[in-house]
């Protein structure tokens, strides 16, 4: 077994990353949906919707090839889940459960990265868990990079889809307004902005398996029923990511993915106030899809975004961007004024169990810039070692503050200036700072 110094520096070793999307996968995963509609039939359940007309992402925008440290991916699967409301904690809470999978992946610049001894062991026991949770962080450290290439003069924030859509559409029985009564639904959401402009919006379907190929092809039939779920703009006309991360007990792991185009996405309404708070509202559910002749047609099952929604909507997203961000920081009382009742506010209030809650009490210094946030110690192979979270102070302040737009712009013009070093000598330990401003590092607990 490695001691905990050199699980450290592996973390932020550079890993190849296999990338396959083929019209051969597209095929596959057309043959795959024909098979599970036929299955539905015989069983006598209604016939899902899918987004038509999945195909390749271009070489030019994905290299089939593309290098990521570990330490990234848990950076961006840890951002992603910290709004979760996996459970009844907050703080401690859900974004730190990312570094369970630090000893998972192994591999090197010159191999593909794959699963470790530790993450066959781990597959043995909570499989669909870590396949889907590593396949969440591949799939989002991918989808930004693919966007920032296609989109280089603007900054891509992605907010969880559950969390955005409660403002508007009451998701279970627990929620307040008129039920949707649909369980289909991308879990990320890619907005792609400049300040001041409009926004792209671009439904992302991620999921993962230890099983093979023929489970990807399962997986992205399945994912493209959620993608479909959420219309922004005309009908079949949003884009869509869709990812299925194959992580095999033995050999290298390949994230397959497809896309869908189309002219829609776009949020182009005159922007709202985004320092204004958010208030629920209570979006009628269904999709519209167009009437043939003079027929009205029914609504079809799921969200849409309507032209008059598009306002309402970049606000959502940015309010719960931001939101990510507090808690990211451990901050409780920044956090809760970014949402609305009905995404979870009072899990940001009140009572917090024992041992789950966090405080926005650290700060450290990492290449030239100061972050505050939240610590969390913990044992990593019998030693104790100190995990850190946090947002570079002078962006905390504005969010902090409720300065949302301010945080933007700054953010903006930041975008490419964050260091890229991912060790830091004076912390003794992996860094990984993020262009939203975020930072998880970790290093030995020294008393």
């Amino acid at each position: 077994m490695k001691n905990t110094a050199e699980v450290l520096r592996d973390l932020v070793e550079p890993s190849n990353i296999a990338v396959h999307s083929t019209l051969q996968l597209a095929g596959d995963v057309s043959v795959a949906a024909a098979e599970d509609d036929k299955q539905r039939k015989a069983k006598d359940l209604d016939r899902l919707r899918r987004k038509p007309g999945l195909c390749p992402v271009p070489a030019k925008d994905l290299c089939r090839l593309a290098q990521l440290t570990t330490w990234d991916v848990l950076h961006s699967f840890g951002r992603a889940i910290t709004l979760a409301r996996r459970g009844a904690g907050r703080g401690l809470a859900e974004h730190w459960s990312c570094l369970k999978y630090n000893q998972a992946l192994t591999g090197n610049s010159d191999s593909f990265i794959g699963l470790s001894a530790e993450g066959r062991e781990t597959a043995d026991y909570y499989k669909a868990l870590q396949s889907g949770e590593l396949g969440t962080g591949f799939a989002l450290a991918l989808a930004k990079r693919l966007l920032s290439r296609r989109y280089p003069n603007h900054f891509v924030s992605i907010v969880p889809a559950d969390t955005a859509l409660r403002a508007g559409w009451a998701l279970t029985s627990r929620d307040s307004g008129p039920k949707s009564g649909y369980r289909y639904r991308p879990q990320f959401f890619a907005e792609v902005w400049r300040p001041g402009e409009p926004s792209r919006v671009f439904p992302i379907a991620c999921k993962g398996n230890h099983s093979g190929l023929s489970a990807s092809h399962t997986q992205l039939a399945s994912a493209s029923t959620h993608a479909e779920a959420v219309h922004i703009g005309a009908w079949d006309e949003t884009p869509c990511l869709v990812f299925s991360t194959e992580l095999p007990l033995d050999g290298p792991l390949t994230v397959h993915a497809l896309e869908a185009g189309g002219s829609g996405g776009w949020l182009d309404a005159p922007e709202r106030v985004l320092d204004h708070e958010l208030e629920d509202v209570n979006v009628y559910p269904g999709i519209r899809p167009i009437a043939q002749s003079d027929n009205t047609a029914e609504p079809e099952p799921g969200y849409h975004v309507s032209p008059d929604l598009y306002g309402w909507f970049q606000h959502t997203l940015a309010r719960t961007a931001a939101a990510g961000l507090t808690a990211f920081a451990g901050d409780t009382r920044a956090t809760a004024p970014y949402l609305t009742k009905r995404q979870g506010q009072r899990h940001f209030t009140g009572f917090t169990h024992a041992a789950t809650g966090s405080v926005q009490d650290a700060r450290h210094r990492f290449f030239g810039v100061e972050f505050v946030g939240t610590d969390h110690v913990f044992r990593l192979n019998r030693k104790r070692v100190e995990a850190f979270s946090g947002v570079a102070e002078d962006l905390f302040r504005h969010l902090e503050e409720g300065r949302v737009e301010k945080y933007r712009r700054e953010v903006y013009a930041r975008r490419s200036t964050w260091p890229r070093d991912v060790w830091a000598s004076r912390w003794d330990g992996p860094v990984s700072i993020h262009p939203d401003g975020s930072v998880l590092a970790m290093r030995l607990f020294h008393d």
